[in-house]
């Protein structure tokens, strides 16, 4: 059986079990966890996630991170100076995480997302040296009554999380959703 399907077969697990309602934003974050190699096998397979959600008696939204940063800085004023000479943008990038809480807090809204509901988000690795996961999570969790799941390409050992594995990781109170739970 495939890693993915096992990832599958855990969250399955996971949603069904009943929700405590008195926990922190923070204590509310889930990591699925998955080697960066199987990212497009996994965003075929996001759907199945849903179902798998749904069947469970939750509701499903999914923010999309992969776009965001083209989209921020398109929407720059001097955007284009920022394509001739990046390294101006060190100045520019905490703008960023701004413009991704913000545009995460108005789809939380519009969704109408609840305290059943699940928002996953996506296209994580994306923000790979733009901005720090765990400062993106920081930034999102408040505004997840539910649960907010986080599609993670990386590792969980010894509860630390690797983005990418690409640099040194950092502990987070989120639950881990990984391949190999039984």
């Amino acid at each position: 059986m495939s890693k993915l399907k096992r990832l599958l077969q855990s969250w399955e697990r996971f949603i069904r079990t009943p929700w405590r309602d008195d926990v922190a934003a923070a204590q509310r974050v889930v990591f699925c966890v998955y080697d960066p190699a199987e990212e497009r096998s996994l965003r075929a397979k996001v759907e199945e996630f849903e179902l798998a959600t749904r069947a469970a008696g939750h509701a499903w939204q999914q923010f999309d991170l992969t776009d965001t940063f083209a989209q921020w800085l398109g929407s720059q004023r001097y955007a284009p100076k920022y394509f001739e000479k990046p390294e101006l943008l060190g100045t520019l990038l905490p703008k960023y995480l701004d413009f991704l809480a913000q545009r995460f807090a108005a789809f939380v809204e519009e969704t109408g997302a609840d305290g059943n509901s699940v928002v996953a988000v996506s296209g994580v690795g994306s923000v790979f040296g733009l901005c720090k996961v765990k400062d993106v999570v920081d930034a999102f969790a408040p505004h997840v009554r539910g649960r907010l799941l986080v599609f993670f390409p990386g590792s969980f050992e010894n509860n630390n999380y690797r983005l990418l594995d690409g640099y040194d990781g950092w502990n987070y109170l989120a639950v881990p959703i990984t391949a190999d739970q039984s």
